[in-house]
């Protein structure tokens, strides 16, 4: 995972180093007076900023493609291009662009309408010193304080998110390549895995490593939302739109804009609604329940699910043309039970976290519980452990976690697991061959189970090959015996 952390480690400290000197603003100055704009221009400079000052719009607009500035002021009234026309064109380059229109008194009117097209303040003739210093440094403050949240967002990003996603097995590897891939493009991705394998901490990921992070990541739980409201929750209502709706509402679709919406459990979604989702990827658009108003949808999408999709199609449960609008990029997160080396680092990743949490002590997981829960399936995969180690540190007061704190269903596990067990060699003696072959069943048959019957895996625990393994069941005439307990 250092690959994807490093990535935004290095855009958080780009963020805090831009902080550190924005002490000194690059202003823009766009007044046709003569001594208003030279006064205007040494008052900002005797305050410590870097001032450019021009006499009409045209040249602030040509400044402002070459270079970067913090504040524009313009007055209101210029030749050429004229404040209004230069207000338009800062918001269309950046929204966030700050701007203070200069209005004399008889354009106040004018400086109003500036204001609800986006300007920050506005300020009029004769210019006083004192007021133009306040409003200046309300800005700057204003734009100081935005940089601040966005470094204190990614900074908790960083921190509560990525954190999350451990893993050093193979197979995460691949998943944290895939990440760091698909990051830095704006094409549909689809997360499959079953329940409880991380796959939203795996959007979080993607999301908060894209040109989208400034923008909000909105997760709705198709499975989680009957039928009847999931419609109103994706796209949002008119009021009046049906009974129950007293209000406008506005949609998970519309609160994603410029962001990215996460549709976790896709498979769960009605047919009818399949539609929908397909036109809003297909022409970026959608209208709220009762309305007429066609919004236009600036948004990624990222889903998920736990289902075999193309079985699902072929079983017409989920449209083909939705299934390969979404299958763009698949991403597959493994379950815990193929991550063997992770399932220690998480188990204690969990400890140390539940311990600072909960203000306990516990000193640690002794080897043979640990190797108990290597060895478990993990049917709920790492929301499955996360659970069990918290149960833990509830329940346990200090010391370390032992075999006897372990639930029965992870104890039974290691009864049934093919670890060596020593023979005791009775007085009368024993027939070898058959006490070897017998044991060498049991080995076959408990992997078998272990694996719930899946031969590539039973090979893999007992380090053999899956044509050695079927040739031994052949042997001992398994075959039919592990067939008929699989099914």
């Amino acid at each position: 995972m250092q690959g994807v952390k490093g990535l935004h480690a290095t855009y958080v400290e780009n963020r805090r180093q831009f902080i550190e000197t924005m002490q000194n603003f690059n202003i823009l100055i766009a007044e046709d007076n003569d001594l208003s704009r030279e006064n205007l221009a040494d008052l900002l400079r005797s305050e410590g900023h870097t001032v450019r000052a021009v006499s009409d719009g045209k040249q602030a607009m040509d400044l402002v493609v070459e270079d970067q500035y913090d504040l524009v002021i313009t007055d209101l009234r210029m030749p050429r291009v004229d404040g209004l026309e230069l207000l338009r064109f800062m918001k269309d380059l950046d929204p966030d662009n700050l701007v203070i229109m200069i209005t004399g008194y008889g354009t106040v009117d004018s400086a109003v309408d500036a204001m609800k097209l986006g300007a920050f303040d506005y300020i009029t003739k004769p210019l006083r010193d004192d007021l133009v210093k306040l409003t200046v440094r309300r800005a700057l403050s204003f734009a100081r304080l935005k940089e601040e949240n966005l470094v204190l967002k990614d900074s908790l990003i960083e921190k509560y998110d990525f954190g999350k996603l451990i893993g050093y097995s193979n197979c995460m590897k691949k998943v944290f390549e895939n990440i760091e891939k698909v990051s830095t493009s704006d094409s549909t991705v689809i997360i499959y895995g079953e329940s409880g394998t991380g796959k939203e901490l795996v959007a979080r990921a993607i999301h908060f490593n894209s040109d989208r992070r400034n923008h909000h990541l909105v997760p709705v739980n198709c499975g989680a939302i009957p039928e009847e409201l999931l419609e109103s929750e994706l796209f949002g209502h008119e009021k009046g739109a049906f009974t129950g709706a007293f209000r406008n509402r506005v949609g998970r679709f519309e609160l994603a804009q410029g962001g990215t919406i996460f549709l976790d459990e896709i498979g769960d979604m009605s047919p009818a609604l399949q539609v929908k989702v397909l036109r809003v990827i297909q022409e970026k658009q959608f209208e709220r329940i009762g309305g007429i108003k066609t919004i236009y949808a600036d948004v990624r999408i990222i889903a998920a699910t736990n289902q075999n999709l193309e079985l699902a199609v072929a079983e017409k449960r989920f449209r083909e043309d939705l299934f390969y609008r979404i299958n763009v990029i698949p991403i597959h997160m493994p379950p815990l039970r193929d991550r063997g080396p992770d399932i220690a680092i998480l188990a204690n990743h969990f400890l140390r976290t539940f311990n600072k949490m909960k203000k306990k002590s516990l000193t640690g997981i002794h080897p043979d519980a640990l190797n108990c829960l290597v060895h478990y399936g993990w049917p709920g995969n790492v929301r499955e452990l996360q659970n069990l180690i918290e149960m833990f540190v509830v329940m346990k007061s200090e010391g370390e976690i032992g075999l006897d704190d372990l639930p029965p269903k992870i104890l039974s596990q290691r009864r049934d697991s093919v670890s060596y067990r020593p023979v005791e060699v009775p007085p009368e003696g024993l027939n070898y061959n058959e006490m070897v072959s017998q044991y060498e069943k049991d080995l076959l048959l408990k992997a078998l189970k272990h694996c719930g019957g899946v031969k590539n895996r039973a090979a893999k625990l007992l380090n053999l090959n899956r044509t050695t393994l079927v040739e031994k069941l052949k042997r001992f005439n398994l075959m039919e015996a592990e067939e008929a307990d699989a099914g």
